[in-house]
């Protein structure tokens, strides 16, 4: 029978586009964010992998959910302790796990409200659980639901050809016109490059009504981490305007991902020591 462990990609929290639980997070409040992300990790290479069949993915996933009561993969009976011993409400991970299941049943977005009916469940959990664990005001959310749906885009429109060509998935709207034969050529058509660009500022949208979070925060090292992430956010819009995803890298390297991060988490930090 197949495990989760099988379908693990190898992949760490060091590899993603965003800090995942950096050293600006108070010890204490790491510990339970790695667990979130071990746990969300394990679930999305369920989702991802190319070989295995959709309803092995859905059992895995399946095996996840049950998991969070004490009996599944150690990923998810880790997190659910966590979780208990917290106080955190488990909503944000069964909501990560109704997101992977949507990757592995639906592969096309209507339009921009059903992308961001997506993110609501792949991204927003994410920054929400943070905030529960470091017990901010949940009105604190909008803001934070802003920024989540914000990177959740930016990595749907940098990986938009790896996408389609690895599993079939589309997250870029259908009422985009999108000709999804673009999305398999060696370098974006002008009229790929107009739909990004046009997604590009619907997403620094979300980045401006996401511009406070970091102000909104009582504890300082998780606001200057967020001020990190927004600062990363908009840079890669920036690359993305005049980037094409396919054919050019649009990530950051960790070197300038640390510079660009640091720029704006510092002076959040001494903004709040003043």
């Amino acid at each position: 029978m197949t495990d989760t462990a099988d379908l693990a990609s190898g992949k760490g929290h060091h590899d993603e586009n965003f800090p995942v639980a950096s050293f600006l997070l108070r010890p204490e409040h790491r510990a339970p964010v790695m667990a979130y992300y071990r746990f969300a990790r394990a679930a999305d290479d369920i989702a991802d992998n190319e070989q295995a069949t959709q309803a092995t993915k859905l059992d895995l996933l399946a095996r996840m959910r049950a998991g969070l009561d004490g009996d599944g993969p150690p990923e998810a009976v880790a997190l659910g302790a966590v979780m208990a011993a917290r106080g955190i409400d488990p909503i944000h991970a069964h909501d990560l796990l109704d997101a992977f299941v949507r990757d592995v049943t639906e592969a096309r977005c209507a339009d921009w409200d059903d992308l961001i009916g997506y993110c609501r469940l792949s991204a927003m959990p994410v920054g929400r659980f943070v905030l529960d664990v470091h017990g901010e005001s949940r009105e604190t959310w909008p803001a934070n639901d802003a920024l989540c749906a914000a990177l959740q885009v930016i990595n749907h429109l940098q990986d938009c050809g790896k996408d389609y060509r690895t599993l079939g998935r589309v997250y870029i709207p259908l009422d985009t016109g999108i000709d999804l034969a673009d999305l398999a050529r060696p370098r974006a058509t002008p009229a790929l490059r107009a739909i990004i660009t046009a997604l590009v500022e619907r997403t620094r949208d979300l980045l401006d009504r996401s511009a406070d979070f970091s102000a909104m925060i009582r504890d300082r090292r998780l606001a200057a981490e967020v001020a990190a992430i927004h600062r990363l956010a908009v840079s890669l819009c920036d690359r993305l305007a005049t980037r094409d995803p396919l054919s050019e890298r649009v990530h950051h390297g960790k070197l300038e991902a640390a510079l660009l991060g640091l720029s704006a988490a510092v002076p959040a930090l001494l903004r709040r020591a003043a």
